[in-house]
């Protein structure tokens, strides 16, 4: 990718313009980027208590019948948003759709089994499990490079 950075003394607001040959994925993710940026925290919730977890620290979100959850090593929180506006919230490069009705922080895996016919099985920081659906295995395989 090629950068350009110009200096201008009358530009008031910053500009950005993104030329290309084509709309790619890659593209497309910047540009939401530049856009509305990725979060620097997600705010969660359990009992009546808030806070804000760092995408950094979140094992994973997963959905719990009518409810969305986020899993970290300290424990399992409840989230307002839905799984699909996670999904574009959320860097694609750090995070990803496993299933239905849960993502993974690629960050946090610690081992896969590929032995499982027609599905990995994903060991998380903490030894959380969770199953890759025959759905994203393609996903999957290309994001952790299989």
């Amino acid at each position: 990718m090629d950068v350009e950075f110009k200096l201008d003394p009358a530009q008031t607001e910053p500009k950005i313009t993104v030329t290309a040959a084509d709309l790619t994925d890659e593209i497309k993710d910047l540009l939401l980027r530049l856009e509305h940026g990725r979060p620097t925290a997600i705010t969660a919730t359990r009992g009546d208590r808030a806070v804000l977890l760092a995408p950094e620290h979140i094992l994973r979100f997963f959905a719990d019948g009518k409810t969305v959850s986020v899993q970290t090593a300290e424990g399992i929180f409840s989230v307002r948003h839905r799984l699909y506006e996670l999904e574009e919230l959320l860097d694609r490069h750090k995070f990803a759709r496993i299933s239905h009705s849960e993502i993974v922080n690629l960050s946090h895996v610690t081992a896969l089994d590929l032995s499982l016919s027609g599905t990995i099985r994903m060991t998380l920081t903490g030894d959380v499990t969770c199953f890759v659906s025959r759905r994203c295995l393609k996903k999957i395989k290309q994001a952790l490079d299989l």
